[in-house]
């Protein structure tokens, strides 16, 4: 575990040194808020409505991007291939990862919801789930990230994954049509997508439904994020070929 944390230190001054990156993990987010908020100004209580959802989205989205790429700039540069030489195995570096730009989901997560409900007005009944919930979607999106760099050559191919991966999710998750009102294959597809499970929990949350559902859908987050973090140990390579 102490590797997996000198891993976590390791990449968490590289992201304190990248001002682009604090800046597109921090600040962004809340700027898209403030868009979305006055796109619906003028619509009573649709920000309400569609606020807490994209209090999730906007952290998946920017947190997959961040560390796909992050990723594989490390292994383009030889650094992964020069940490795998030492003792650390891979489950330990990849978990010093998860742990890393999970910290950063958290001051994300927590910057996005103060904006949201102290400057823009979001009505939550619950903002420490809110929060808590937007850390555990911006943290999936960083595993997943992570798993899809596997398969990346360039940090180019690791942004066109996401078109793959993120936005058939954002379709399919309940984000822009209730899912009961897809087609029957579409929605028995959407069970499967993490995202989905995502946009439930947010929705009961901003019903202030803390019911079984809700756990049902954080369970099933947490195991998408397990599984997401074994299978980027299974698939890390040293070097891209």
């Amino acid at each position: 575990m102490n590797r997996s944390l000198g891993t976590t230190m390791r990449v968490l001054r590289q992201l304190s040194h990248d001002h682009r990156s604090v800046a597109l993990i921090v600040i962004l987010p809340s700027v898209l808020l403030w868009l979305f908020s006055e796109v619906l100004a003028h619509s009573p209580g649709a920000f309400d409505r569609v606020g807490p959802i994209m209090l999730g989205l906007f952290p998946f989205i920017i947190m997959f991007l961040v560390t796909s790429v992050t990723m594989v700039r490390e292994r383009t540069s030889g650094t992964l291939e020069r940490i795998l030489t030492t003792p650390l195995q891979r489950w330990e570096l990849v978990t010093g990862y998860a742990i890393a730009f999970g910290l950063a989901a958290l001051v994300q997560a927590t910057t996005s919801a103060a904006v949201a409900i102290w400057l823009l007005g979001l009505d939550l009944p619950s903002p420490l789930l809110a929060v808590s919930l937007a850390v555990l979607i911006a943290v999936l999106g960083s595993v997943l990230g992570l798993f899809t760099s596997a398969f990346a050559r360039t940090e180019f191919q690791a942004v066109q994954f996401m078109p793959l991966v993120v936005i058939p999710q954002i379709l399919l998750g309940g984000v822009l049509v209730p899912r009961d009102q897809m087609a029957r294959a579409l929605e028995l597809f959407s069970e499967v997508l993490p995202l989905s499970h995502a946009t439930d929990a947010l929705a009961l949350m901003a019903a202030d439904d803390v019911s079984r559902a809700l756990g049902i859908d954080v369970t099933i987050l947490i195991g998408f994020c397990i599984a997401s973090v074994t299978l980027a140990a299974a698939t890390l390579r040293r070097r891209t070929p």
